[in-house]
């Protein structure tokens, strides 16, 4: 399929009925930590990580069957994160997705209880089932993903993040920790997606994960941006917070024109990763112009 737009709906599709059959049924004890894993996980968001992990793949030749399991698995560590960092101790949200967070819709304990299963969900669906060539290309598969959520990577960047409330950082304190909150699991995405397939070069893997790091600030700064421009509606979340908790943010920093050429420079830079591929690595070029150039 030429059309990006049905490319990505179609996989969007995909993620969901996969992540739907993972989940264990709301009608399994325990039923309500069940019923909030699905509520968290299920219909919403843009399945940005998966996508990536698709592309990723197309671009490896893998087999889609294997790569939707990688991509549940960091989208599963994704909404971990989401409903972890909502929650009172941490950012304090009442809105995720244009629905109330997982703690109001159920309560704070159980929205830790969800955050924890679906972390520990996510490493068994990575391990469950034969993903890469061997033995040893799965195992690093675990270690990538391991690596990226633990404190060298999402959650080292909360709490990085968490520490900076109310101060003022430069440009390159700001992009060490959106390195590790937002650009380690979209690295992930990517990385996990491409070892699924059929073995690329050493020097590919290399271009992609450039691509990777690149796409994931882009990301984060365009995130920035709209949360300072979209309203609540718009965004599904509650718009202008990071302005209200004094938080430091690219468009702070940078201001909001500032913000959009930083991006519209790291696309260029991901673009460039990507020219050794050729047309293989045509859904990822997509990918970043969607990243760089969305209003949600």
């Amino acid at each position: 399929m030429n059309d990006f737009a049905g490319w990505m709906r179609l996989r969007q599709d995909r993620i969901e009925r996969v992540l739907e059959a993972m989940l264990p049924p709301a009608v399994l004890s325990p039923a309500r930590l069940h019923e909030a894993m699905r509520y968290a996980v299920l219909g919403g968001g843009k399945r940005m990580r998966p996508l990536l992990a698709f592309a990723a793949g197309e671009l490896a030749r893998a087999d889609a069957a294997r790569v939707e399991r990688a991509a549940a698995a960091v989208e599963l560590i994704h909404v971990y994160s989401l409903v972890h960092d909502d929650l009172p101790c941490m950012d304090d949200d009442v809105l995720r997705r244009g629905r109330p967070t997982c703690h109001i819709a159920f309560d704070e304990a159980t929205a830790v209880l969800v955050g924890d299963a679906l972390q520990t969900l996510a490493f068994y669906v990575l391990a469950e089932q034969p993903l890469a060539q061997d033995a040893a290309g799965q195992l690093d598969m675990v270690r990538i993903l391991a690596r990226a959520a633990g404190s060298r990577g999402m959650a080292g960047g909360q709490a990085i993040d968490l520490a900076s409330t109310g101060r003022e950082l430069g440009l390159p304190e700001l992009e060490i920790m959106h390195i590790h909150k937002t650009g380690e699991l979209i690295r992930a995405a990517t990385l996990l997606g491409a070892r699924c397939g059929n073995g690329l070069a050493v020097d590919e893997i290399e271009r992609l994960d450039r691509f990777s790091k690149f796409a994931g600030l882009a990301f984060q700064v365009i995130d920035d941006v709209l949360d300072a421009q979209s309203d609540t509606a718009t965004l599904g979340k509650t718009a202008g917070k990071d302005a209200h908790q004094n938080k430091p943010t690219y468009v702070s920093v940078l201001g909001v024109a500032g913000a959009r050429e930083f991006a519209a420079d790291l696309r260029r830079q991901a673009l460039q990763a990507l020219e050794a591929f050729g047309a293989r690595a045509g859904r990822l070029r997509e990918l970043i112009d969607f990243i760089v150039l969305r209003t949600s």
